[in-house]
């Protein structure tokens, strides 16, 4: 398994805050971030049940996908990819199919069909014995493995992550120390019903879990709340406009860390909105977790014909 010493990264920001970026793109290349965390456990249940194929869903431009491959073909594993949509290339599938996984395309309705038991017991046809990983590595391994992610982190009055399926941000709240608060940042447009989904997941594997609140919390309040909001989605996954690509290019410069245009762009940019409007007590302390999935910049920048921010 992969060896990592936690980088904490200390910057500058206004109000007194203490603020720091804990540096989990720095874990891996390929496998970074919450990646690697979600992974890590469901790695080691294939193992133990024997399995040597791994089976796990993704869109065309997913870390996800990308980081299962790499870490499958690292640890003795083959893998497969189920695709949502048309048959394509890009940067990201290009790096999944080098770590050899092979990449089966599917409409954008059968996939909607990839929990129901049909679907499963179809694609176990398929492909024989796999060990199947949700997408995005949203099961209770994923969390287990997110809940080390503060291990060792000195404690924090605020946590910071970006959210897709919400599975590092459950594990961040099962493990925080006492009065830390976790704010999430969910990259998805919508109603926001991650909070009760949350809970329930949390519930459901016998892990504690926490006061979670929605939009209507984004102000000062109970400090025993931990906060997930979608305020900040730019429009939803995958989305950004020219005012989220200036301040990805100014906060890079102003810091020197990169950001993906998906997770971290999003946060940092809460982040300091958040700050602006003193959300937080002076000299609070703020720990910004950095999730990697920087492999996905170049593919984001040929898609929407940007210029690449380097």
């Amino acid at each position: 398994m992969l060896n990592f010493k936690p980088v904490i990264q200390s910057i500058h920001v206004p109000y007194n805050y203490q603020c720091s970026v804990l540096r989990l793109d720095l874990i891996d290349p390929v496998i970074s971030g919450n990646k690697w965390f979600k992974l890590k456990h469901n790695l080691e249940v294939a193992k133990s049940k024997g399995l040597s194929r791994i089976l796990t869903f993704g869109g065309a431009y997913s870390n996800h996908i990308a980081a299962t491959a790499a870490a499958a073909n690292r640890f003795g594993f083959s893998s497969i990819g189920i695709i949502r949509g048309e048959p394509s290339e890009n940067p990201t599938l290009a790096v999944a199919a080098q770590n050899g996984m092979k990449l089966h395309f599917v409409s954008r309705e059968e996939y909607r069909k990839k929990t129901t038991p049909g679907f499963t017991t179809k694609l176990r046809e398929q492909f024989g014995d796999v060990y199947i990983i949700p997408e995005g590595g949203s099961n209770i391994e994923g969390v287990i493995g997110c809940m080390e992610i503060l291990k060792d982190i000195p404690r924090h009055d605020y946590v910071f992550c970006a959210c897709g399926t919400a599975t590092t941000f459950a594990g961040l709240v099962a493990s925080a120390p006492g009065n830390s608060k976790v704010l999430g940042i969910s990259v998805l447009k919508g109603e926001n019903k991650l909070p009760s989904e949350i809970n329930k997941r949390l519930l459901d594997a016998g892990i504690k879990s926490g006061n979670i609140a929605g939009n209507e919390a984004i102000s000062a309040g109970d400090d025993n709340t931990h906060l997930i909001t979608n305020t900040y989605c730019f429009s939803g996954y995958a989305s950004c406009n020219s005012d989220l690509i200036a301040f990805k290019k100014n906060w890079e410069a102003a810091h020197n860390i990169p950001l993906d245009y998906v997770y971290t762009a999003k946060l940092m940019y809460a982040a300091e909105d958040l700050m602006n409007h003193r959300f937080f007590a002076s000299e609070s302390k703020i720990l910004l977790i950095h999730s990697g999935g920087l492999q996905g910049n170049e593919g984001f920048e040929n898609r929407y014909h940007l210029t690449p921010i380097r």
